[in-house]
């Protein structure tokens, strides 16, 4: 196996395109034709992880941050993230981030962060607009079962909680196959009219290249007709933070308990308790306070995240219990998510945790 498979895989489950524009995700560090032999994940890369992977026989770090955010004028070790660099590159480890892509996605650091607290019904807390195409393919009526097969399988038709979806409609196609054409149906010179069916169907940004090859290599057109439409719809399954609710309403201290059990917090910083139940729980892994509003106008009874300023508490406004449980804590179980993606499609080489606690925060 190469560094690129693993890429490909995490790539397909959380698209690098999706990433904020001020992130830095991707391969960091190696070749991407280099073979693996082990693969360590973690939250951080740190000169102490890379120490670790060495002594883990592992060629491939995987990390949540990235190291490299701004750009870099020399590679001289004068800091750690230029000494970690040249850890990577002495020792021949190739090092890959995976960072706001997989925070954006549905099933991402967000969805872990739902499962660990014990939420059901969870939802994208602020959807993205603008990341939605509607794909519009001209079929023989024939074809259209195989065409549907095919671009379904590359990613498109899928609404929320619904796949296979599409919508058509029958008409009439006219063409004239001149010059070099190669037509499927008709002749050359010919006027030609075909019963076909309009059909339509939604795709994410980052997979219509993909569904593009998808539906060329199915329609039996050598030219097919299609239009591609931007859509201002949100997707529901893109986007920041996530919200769900609690089988069971609970007190707020027994709940702010829990939270700290679960996430090993020494401390959570938190406004002042309302006296009322927590049922509706907002929450977004790291630093999460720019979504304050958005759970408040959903109706949550909490919002988890880390990193709230002084003055940002006060927006709580005695509107919603803000519980700040730490950057580091919110988003720890990463680092399992994206073992547990990797083991599920390889087989052939390890995939191991670092042991290195990288929380660069201690409490006295």
């Amino acid at each position: 196996m190469k560094v690129q498979d693993v890429i490909t895989v995490l790539e397909d489950f959380a698209p690098r395109s999706s990433q904020e524009s001020y992130d830095n995700a991707g391969l960091l560090v190696g070749d991407k034709n280099q073979k693996i032999t082990s693969v360590l994940v973690c939250l951080d890369c740190t000169e102490e992880v890379v120490k670790d992977a060495i002594e883990k026989g592992c060629n491939l770090i995987i990390a949540h941050h990235p190291i490299i955010f701004k750009g870099l004028k020399s590679l001289t070790g004068k800091n750690y993230i230029e000494r970690t660099i040249l850890s990577c590159i002495r020792n021949g480890i190739s090092l890959y981030a995976i960072h706001t892509n997989l925070d954006n996605y549905e099933k991402g650091v967000n969805y872990e962060i739902g499962k660990r607290i014990g939420l059901k019904n969870l939802q994208i807390l602020a959807p993205k607009a603008g990341v939605l195409l509607k794909l519009v393919v001209y079929v023989p009526k024939e074809y259209v079962e195989i065409v549907n097969t095919a671009i379904f399988a590359a990613g498109a038709g899928k609404i929320g909680n619904y796949e296979d979806c599409y919508f058509h409609s029958e008409g009439i196609g006219a063409f004239k196959p001149v010059g070099d054409a190669k037509p499927s149906v008709g002749a050359l010179d010919v006027a030609e009219k075909v019963a076909e069916l309009k059909v339509e169907y939604l795709v994410s940004t980052h997979r219509l290249q993909t569904v593009l090859n998808a539906m060329r290599s199915a329609h039996p057109y050598e030219e097919v007709a299609h239009d591609i439409i931007a859509l201002e719809n949100k997707n529901q399954t893109e986007g920041s933070g996530m919200i769900g609710e609690l089988e069971t309403e609970m007190e707020e201290f027994e709940f702010l308990k829990q939270l700290k059990n679960t996430f090993h917090c020494c401390a959570i910083r938190h406004t002042s308790l309302l006296n009322k139940k927590i049922k509706k729980v907002a929450f977004c892994g790291g630093s999460g306070s720019f979504l304050l509003e958005k759970a408040k106008a959903a109706k949550a009874d909490i919002f988890i995240t880390g990193d709230f300023k002084y003055h940002e508490f006060f927006d709580a406004e005695n509107e919603i219990l803000i519980a700040d449980i730490g950057h580091y804590e919110s988003e720890q179980f990463t680092s399992n998510l994206i073992a547990d993606i990797l083991k599920k499609k390889f087989t052939t080489f390890a995939v191991q945790l670092t042991g290195i606690n990288t929380n660069p925060i201690n409490y006295f």
